[in-house]
């Protein structure tokens, strides 16, 4: 008995019985209800064995015994309650009237005339270990549901930070320790098969529990860290060893198939940045023998965009921001923010970031993209919408200043479409100065500038898959070469850009903006 409640619990113990019995072995609350069963073969099954016990275990309930035997003429169904359980062990609805008092479940066994000598003895004396096992997967699920909720919880917060409601996402991470840091370094782990739990284990470990972990809702493998941007202790946590290596740097020295990527410092308001820093650092991360990088130093095109940039911005997203839905059931201006910030981010994966089906978010991107008169299948229109998502995301006195310029003002002539203002507009705004210093410095590892020699055929290969709108298949034709080969150049280029390309979040929308703003400065000479 205890060799079977070990090795498999109630239905390993449930299904000995049946056999012993050579009949049905169950346990049932006290109205009857079958919560386990087990049968030795189907033809030992009594007819309407659930009547038969249900009656069985009223009767018993009734009389307030002990035990209980029913005689049928052709089977006996003996009965013996579980003692032992405090309401509290059970979740709520588990069972009808909770135990530890006269309705405690029961264990019945049918068994066909006549019974077997010492069968009684054997079912008093499994009561006891059947009792524990009960208790324990109880128990079990139970916290398996309350690590549910946690989860949950911590990665609605996440979802919260991303879409960039801070105050939000504080009060509800105000009930999880340890508190949001700020500012921040986002880290994003990638285990190996089913290892995040234990990598979990690692990170808090080796940092004493200071940072807030998140299982990725989007890729399987990946855990994301918000830690805390500085080594300074806080209040009531443990704080680091002195000389201890850094967080992100013990994960990867520790586990030994594991890849690091940690973003730059930023304001918790910007966790949507770091994670996209993470993430790029987790693609160079992958081809180095460390197993681990950090993101290298390049401001964020929303920073470098002026004034006339966070005009734009605002005149292209007003439709969406202004945007009341029709019915009540309809999604609103937040909602499909959150929606295209997603999409962008993530592609398809986005339904598994927003926990929505697939036509539901084809159906909100069709919405969006005749709301704001932009094509959604074209990457120029998504590298239009995406920039300025982050404009409208960095705070106002982040961005750069308003320098001289010989570029034209940004049009906003009444009578075009949106999407031909947006195309005017991001044009203006890709001739500034900034702008086109931010593009040189994205593209140097491919172009090659004084200090570092052009990479052969990247510039091709870059520019012909985002002719293709990121797509392997087609710019692999167009280049001449097998599918394969593309996406062996492309991961040298993710390589040389310290860049995710072929994975969301990529920094494609990054390289087309740079490509045009180089092209269009080539154009005015």
């Amino acid at each position: 008995m205890h060799r079977l409640a070990r090795a498999g619990g109630t239905a390993e113990l449930l299904r000995w019985l049946a056999g012993r019995a050579e009949g049905w072995a169950g346990i049932v609350g006290p109205d009857g209800t079958v919560l386990h069963a087990a049968a030795r073969t189907a033809g030992a099954m009594v007819p309407d064995v659930a009547g038969l016990v249900a009656e069985s275990a009223n009767a018993l309930v009734e009389r307030g015994v002990q035990a209980y035997s029913v005689d049928t003429g052709e089977h006996t169904a003996l009965l013996f309650p579980l003692g032992g359980f405090p309401r509290s062990v059970f979740l709520p609805g588990a069972f009808p009237q909770g135990v530890g008092d006269p309705a405690a479940p029961v264990l019945a066994v049918v068994t066909p005339r006549r019974v077997a000598a010492g069968l009684s003895t054997l079912l008093a004396d499994v009561v006891l270990p059947l009792s524990l096992c009960l208790q324990a997967e109880t128990l079990e699920r139970k916290r398996r549901r309350v690590d549910l909720a946690e989860s949950r919880g911590r990665e609605a917060v996440l979802h919260l930070l991303m879409t960039g409601q801070l105050s939000i996402a504080q009060q509800v991470a105000g009930a999880l320790r340890p508190r949001l840091p700020d500012p921040v370094r986002v880290c994003v782990v990638e285990c190996s098969g089913d290892g995040r739990d234990e990598v979990a284990r690692v990170c808090v470990d080796a940092d004493g529990g200071r940072s807030w972990i998140v299982r990725c809702p989007v890729y399987a493998r990946h855990l994301i860290l918000i830690m805390p941007a500085e080594d300074a202790e806080d209040a009531g946590e443990k704080a680091p060893e002195p000389g201890a290596a850094p967080t992100d740097e013990a994960v990867a020295a520790r586990v030994g198939d594991c890849v690091v990527g940690v973003s730059e410092p930023v304001p918790l308001a910007d966790t949507a940045t770091g994670y996209r820093q993470a993430f790029h650092a987790l693609a160079v991360a992958r081809e180095l023998p460390t197993r681990h990088a950090r993101f290298g130093v390049s401001p964020d095109p929303a920073l470098v965009v002026g004034p006339a940039g966070r005009r734009w911005a605002d005149e292209l997203l007003n439709p969406l921001l202004t945007h009341v839905p029709r019915r009540a059931q309809d999604p609103g201006s937040q909602e499909l923010l959150a929606t295209a910030t997603s999409w962008l981010a993530f592609s398809s994966h986005a339904t598994d970031h927003l926990k929505v089906h697939r036509n539901t978010l084809a159906a909100r991107l069709r919405f969006i993209g005749d709301l704001l008169g932009l094509d959604l299948h074209r990457l120029a229109d998504q590298a239009a919408l995406d920039l300025a998502l982050r404009v409208r995301a960095t705070p106002a006195p982040a961005c750069t200043p308003e320098a001289p310029s010989s570029a034209p003002p940004v049009p906003y002539a009444s009578g075009t479409s949106t999407a031909a203002t947006a195309a005017d507009g991001l044009d203006a705004i890709l001739c500034r100065p900034a702008v086109r210093d931010w593009a040189g410095r994205q593209l140097a590892p491919v172009l090659g500038d004084q200090r570092l020699a052009p990479v052969p055929g990247a510039e091709e290969t870059l520019r012909t898959w985002l002719r293709c709108e990121g797509r392997l298949g087609p710019a692999a034709a167009e280049l001449g070469i097998s599918v394969p080969g593309a996406r062996k150049r492309l991961t040298r280029l993710e390589t040389v850009l310290q860049r995710s390309l072929l994975r969301p979040p990529s920094a494609r929308y990054d390289l087309w903006l740079a490509l045009r703003s180089r092209d269009l400065a080539a154009a005015r000479q």
